[in-house]
């Protein structure tokens, strides 16, 4: 998932970096933290602990962008996309500073990930260890699982799933019922940004021989699988609304995804989706915060 730079213009030494960490995926990172750590109520909240989750879930998602630009770069997977940002395969950074870039994030969530595992059980050093390993298999390794069509389970079982359990549990090692749909709308939503990409470089990708979920299903069928996701974050925001009813005040937040939507279900290819991606964000981002305020107060 990455974001594109202006038209014909090369990014500067920093900018350069900054768009290679692909900043219009963080909210995969912030959300689950958020909705995670707000479901335990105001009052009960222990803020080092979800600053520490924050750190976790940024270096994660991070890390895992870069590993996926120099895996991709290395394999010339790269060189038959669509516009955005591509460290590696568009000669902006070696694939060494970049492959790096990922371990050093990688360590910086390992480091918070520690003191949070000091805190709340030495049983989740395993989860992270898991997290790690999958990041960097997502694009690297003899065999790329997101290249065989599995990188919308893995951004929905760790970015859904194990990041929004994992924030509530970390607060007072306990997890209350309400989590488990509302982590299952988080990853829905993480699914629909992944989508997002998966849609606009379908073409690329199957030139490339990359065999993402959206080349298997073909464009029209992925198109109604990123609609399919807001649709089940809708019916899990519900769920929530049984128990914490002023959670369903998270389904305004839906309305930012209509316009991806009708991008999804049009005939347009390439280049005429980069809004997708920032439409998904944006949609990520009030849905995740208005369920964590009407989990917090519901």
């Amino acid at each position: 998932m990455t974001t594109a730079p202006a038209a014909g213009k090369t990014p500067g030494p920093i900018a350069r970096w900054v768009e290679g960490a692909r900043p219009r995926t963080l909210p995969a990172a912030i959300v689950p933290v958020v909705v995670g750590t707000m479901a335990m109520r105001p009052g009960e909240i222990l803020w080092g602990r979800m600053i520490l989750a924050a750190i976790v879930a940024l270096g994660m998602q991070i890390g895992t962008n870069y590993a996926n630009d120099y895996s991709d770069g290395i394999r010339g997977t790269d060189e038959v996309r669509v516009g955005p940002v591509r460290l590696v395969g568009q000669g902006l950074a070696s694939p060494s500073s970049v492959r790096f870039a990922a371990a050093a994030s990688f360590g910086i969530a390992a480091v918070a990930g520690l003191v949070l595992c000091v805190l709340a059980g030495w049983w989740l050093l395993l989860v992270g260890a898991v997290a790690i390993i999958a990041g960097w298999l997502y694009t690297g390794g003899p065999r790329p699982y997101g290249y065989l069509g599995l990188g919308e389970v893995f951004v929905f079982v760790f970015f859904g799933l194990v990041a929004t359990v994992g924030s509530a549990y970390v607060q007072h090692r306990a997890v209350p019922g309400v989590i488990w749909p509302a982590a299952v709308t988080v990853g829905l939503l993480a699914t629909a940004l992944l989508e997002a990409n998966n849609l606009r470089d379908i073409d690329g990708d199957r030139e490339a021989n990359k065999r993402t979920l959206a080349v298997r299903l073909g464009r029209d069928r992925a198109g109604w699988l990123f609609v399919g996701s807001y649709v089940g974050a809708g019916l899990g925001v519900i769920a929530c609304s049984l128990v914490r009813p002023v959670a369903l005040v998270a389904l305004v937040g839906l309305l930012a995804a209509i316009p991806s939507c009708r991008l999804a279900l049009s005939s347009e290819r390439g280049r005429a989706l980069l809004p997708m991606l920032k439409a998904s964000g944006r949609a990520q981002l009030l849905v995740g915060g208005l369920l964590a305020v009407g989990l917090a107060w519901g």
